[in-house]
């Protein structure tokens, strides 16, 4: 069974920018190791031989044809946007210059 210990969450934590006490970090710790024992047991199961599949039941995708079909102009796109710029919509920064 792999083992996950302190050292290895608080580097974990520093690569995702999460600022963990103490008391955190070791429950960071246990819930991570509950997770690679549940991957244990999964990659335990013999699975040779059994089909890949995408879905948990049987179902068909009803999917339409790939074809050109008549789509909006940007000038019709951009009608109804709070904000533009040209052709653009103008957004608000998700994150600042640089970061």
């Amino acid at each position: 069974m792999a083992e996950i210990g302190l050292q290895e969450v608080t580097e974990l934590a520093m690569l995702a920018r999460l600022r963990l006490s103490t008391d955190e970090t070791e429950t960071m710790r246990r819930e991570l190791q509950q997770i690679l024992t549940a991957m244990d047991a999964l990659a335990a199961v013999p699975t040779e031989g059994v089909a890949a599949m995408t879905h948990a039941v049987p179902m068909d995708l009803r999917l339409r044809p790939d074809a050109v079909m008549p789509s909006l102009t940007p000038a019709e796109a951009l009608a109804a946007a709070p904000a533009t710029a040209g052709d653009h919509f103008v957004v608000p920064a998700a994150i600042g210059p640089h970061e």
